[in-house]
């Protein structure tokens, strides 16, 4: 077995010297020998609009002495003794809607889908699983966990997500190696529990019922443990503050941090469950620094509080992100933790799988916000059928891989290679590590894992080939990037 290994490393450096790419057929490579690297030796792994480039061993490189840069050279700059914050995980969300998908599928794609996902040698490693605590709009249809008007939760049972959504997650638990971070995010309270007494349309929760709602996440949590489905945390409200045609249900801030400190952590805290994590706001990052003012600056909310969630759909359409509000709220409440909870491009179409500007929304959030101190990351449905749902207001969306119900199929878009730069080969407990670009057309970030395996993500948002200097400390080597392309130097 050594042999192979050693012969599959010396023919990777070999094919390189010619200038040639290792090719494949378009899912990660197999040999888990090419990720066992010289400490003087920099592999690089692209993935390229255009070319049949996929997270494709490209390039085996010698670092060597470096040399100043002249002005008019393209450079990345890495820095391994300045070290920030230590990574959660990358992953997605297993929602009712790619729970029913994946159950439709054929059984060996059901373990492709698994390996393509949460293997970290066959696939990308993901390490982080989102569900929603009873329904989102992302499935057939609209449910809770009790009766209507059950003011006592006496009713409260989860086999609803017995059927399809629990089973999903555990092989998912499985292909990861049987650990993963999972936490959950209501969409909206049960309809009597709200103003509008509707789980669609916004709506708020009623004062007299903010204690049952709290233990209504008391309920969810156990419930998942009794299923061997260890629950990470919890986020208060999937976007308090957007009244949406599906569940959806509204929280000020104030509203927010009273919940949080007078019930939401009480009840946890009385029920065992005080080392569950609660992420507040989980919505955009135009406002989070008016949520984190309100919160954390009270000690008896934010004692409660691990965190901050953000999505990223403030802006994107004008070309703003936004990411400079992370880097204020990282600088002003340095022992709160940033969580991207949820993302994903609207608007599907089946002619726009390959589309690449999907792809690199994902590339050029993920560096922007890991490097304003972001400690995870999770995309939103992991699996969708061909019409981008099913969901039950037809607000259909793209995932990293579609699911054909019709021909039992999986298809695999640009994005799902973009977070795989990402989360293959930067696991949990990796630092990130001080990375600067010359050039704001290339964006960079960097990661040392708990191996001491260090890793670059680079990605050119330009239509032209770019020639770089990557500098690793003292060391250097020259290589370029693809137009409209993403790499992932390894050493």
């Amino acid at each position: 077995m050594q042999k192979k290994k050693l012969v599959g490393l010396m023919l990777a450096v070999l094919l390189a010297g010619c200038q040639e790419d290792l090719v494949y057929s378009g899912k990660p490579h197999r040999d888990s020998s090419l990720y066992q690297h010289d400490l003087q030796q920099v592999a690089v792994y692209t993935t390229a609009k255009d070319t049949d480039k996929r997270l494709t061993l490209t390039h085996q490189l010698s670092l060597e002495p470096g040399m100043q840069p002249f002005e008019a050279e393209v450079s990345v700059f890495v820095n391994p003794n300045k070290r920030y914050q230590k990574v959660l995980g990358f992953g997605g969300a297993i929602t009712d809607a790619s729970s029913e998908v994946f159950a439709s599928l054929p059984a060996d794609k059901q373990e492709e889908l698994l390996k393509a996902y949460f293997d970290k040698d066959e696939g990308i490693g993901y390490k982080l699983i989102r569900t929603s605590i009873h329904s989102s709009d992302f499935g057939s249809a609209s449910h809770t966990y009790i009766e209507e008007g059950d003011k006592t939760l006496s009713t409260f049972n989860i086999d609803k997500d017995r059927e399809f959504r629990l089973p999903f997650i555990k092989r998912a638990m499985e292909a990861a190696g049987g650990e993963i971070t999972f936490y959950a995010s209501p969409w909206s309270a049960p309809a009597f529990m709200k103003t509008n007494n509707n789980m669609l349309r916004g709506g708020k929760l009623l004062p007299e019922y903010y204690e049952t709602w709290a233990k209504y996440f008391a309920k969810f949590i156990k419930a998942y443990e009794a299923e061997d489905v260890p629950v990470w945390g919890v986020t208060i409200q999937n976007e308090p503050m957007a009244v949406q045609r599906w569940e959806s249900m509204i929280y000020t801030a104030e509203e927010e941090r009273d919940f949080l400190k007078n019930h939401l952590g009480p009840v946890l805290e009385r029920e065992g469950l005080g080392d569950k994590k609660i992420v507040v706001w989980d919505h955009n990052r135009d406002l989070i620094t008016r949520r984190a003012n309100v919160i954390f600056e009270d000690p008896d909310a934010a004692k409660y509080a691990w965190g901050i969630g953000f999505h990223w759909y403030e802006t994107w359409a004008g070309g703003e992100t936004m990411h400079d509000n992370l880097a204020l709220v990282n600088e002003s409440y340095p022992t709160k933790n940033l969580l991207f909870t949820e993302g994903t491009n609207e608007n599907f179409s089946a002619d726009r799988y390959q589309y690449w500007p999907n792809a690199e929304r994902y590339g050029h959030s993920m560096i922007n916000d890991f490097n304003r101190g972001t400690v995870g990351w999770t995309d939103w449905n992991i699996l969708l059928d061909h019409n981008g749902g099913p969901n039950h207001v037809q607000n259909f969306c793209f995932a990293p891989i579609h699911g054909d119900t019709r021909t039992g199929e999986l298809v695999y878009t640009p994005t799902y290679y973009y977070i795989g730069h990402f989360s293959k080969f930067v696991r949990p407990e990796a630092e990130r590590m001080s990375t600067s670009s010359s050039r704001s057309f290339l964006l960079a970030t960097s990661f040392v894992n708990t191996d001491n395996q260090m890793a670059t993500i680079v990605m050119n948002q330009t239509d032209d080939e770019v020639a770089y200097n990557f500098f690793i400390g003292q060391q250097q080597t020259k290589l370029t990037i693809p137009p409209r392309a993403m790499q992932t130097l390894v050493y």
